[in-house]
């Protein structure tokens, strides 16, 4: 790392067994390289995929960062959040005392990511109406009933 960039961004996910899951991850983490140049960026899991967050810390710790942010990528608060990311946080700040970990709020607690996910699904159902003017669409169908053969 160079000088220049001191500071560490980790983008902190719950994991999947399928790497697909981490696509969405991946697709946030350029964006923010884009915006955020002179900022490293990275992912952590806190299960199923790697790295895991103290071993993401540690690397950015290691190239250099004197402050790292950390920002759970969850919607909502469970025992995850409520459990085991204060005690990872606290291990991770008892481990690097001289560096600046900071939490900020899972992205669940923003109002702007309601926000763009509401005026999202109003598009979309602009566009199945916009569709469905355009001839029958999604007309209840009838389950056909079971035919018995007749002896």
């Amino acid at each position: 790392m160079t000088p220049s960039t001191p500071k560490g961004l980790v983008l902190f996910g719950h994991g999947a067994r399928d790497p697909q899951w981490a696509v969405p991850m991946q697709n946030l983490q350029q964006r923010l390289r884009q915006l955020l140049p002179s900022v490293r960026c990275e992912l952590a899991f806190l299960e199923l995929m790697e790295p895991d967050l103290p071993t993401c810390v540690n690397a950015l710790v290691d190239e250099g960062c004197n402050a790292v942010n950390i920002v759970p990528i969850f919607f909502g608060q469970g025992g995850h959040l409520k459990k085991d990311f204060p005690l990872l946080l606290q291990a991770l700040q008892s481990q690097h005392p001289l560096i600046a970990i900071h939490a900020h709020s899972h992205v669940g607690q923003w109002e702007a990511v309601w926000e763009t996910i509401a005026q999202g699904v109003v598009q979309q159902l602009g566009k199945d109406e916009s569709q469905s003017t355009k001839g029958p669409r999604h007309q209840g169908t009838k389950t056909p009933k079971p035919q018995t053969p007749t002896p």
